[in-house]
């Protein structure tokens, strides 16, 4: 897991999340997660595109056993379950609000964006609208930071801890950069969507 500053991106970073995505990668401004074998599994996207688009959601999820995992959850409607989570439980709801203001102050020191200025992703604060960006924040910032993403990678039948990487080598990453394997077992995995 990493948050802001972030190492450098490599080429290397670049065509493997290209490769997830299957299109280029746009904007990513540093690797949040990365998968046990070292694959990026979650990207940091500049707030602003290059082309001038406001793009509010920071952390991206990218690797694809990840993507394909929550998009079950979400297609088998635990958002619904989540969001009467968040409705009947006050301590849940600060949380998730302190998740967004976590999330605001990793994507500012990056850059700005004034027309999101004050908005983050996923729904939050007070809804759950895209498990993908609550699962990449979790991810990015660790276990504790975003409830809900927290709730959403317990689910979810993928694991950071087990590689999925399609034709995963189980390599180390480049030397020039650092491993961003989370230290409390969770590995990042390549679902954003930068």
């Amino acid at each position: 897991m990493t948050r802001p500053p972030f190492d450098l991106v490599t080429d290397r970073d670049i065509a493997l999340v290209s490769a997830q995505l299957g299109r280029p990668a746009r904007d990513v401004v540093g690797i949040a997660a990365r998968c046990v074998c070292g694959a990026p599994t979650v990207v940091a996207t500049a707030p602003r595109l290059s082309d001038g688009t406001p793009f509010p959601t920071f952390y991206y999820l990218t690797h694809p056993a990840a993507t394909a995992a929550i998009s079950y959850l979400e297609a088998t409607q635990v958002m619904n379950e989540f969001n009467a989570l968040l409705a009947e439980d006050d301590d849940l709801r600060e949380s998730y609000r302190q998740a967004h203001e976590s999330f605001l102050f990793d994507r500012e020191q990056v850059g700005t964006a004034l027309e999101i200025a004050g908005i983050s992703s996923g729904g939050m604060p007070v809804r759950v609208k895209c498990l993908h960006a609550l699962a990449a924040h979790s991810l990015a910032a660790g276990t504790g930071v975003n409830p809900i993403g927290d709730l959403a990678l317990a689910r979810a039948a993928w694991s950071p801890t087990v590689c999925e990487c399609q034709g995963s080598t189980n390599e180390k990453p480049d030397e020039g950069s650092r491993g961003n394997t989370q230290t409390d077992g969770r590995a990042t995995d390549d679902t954003g969507h930068p």
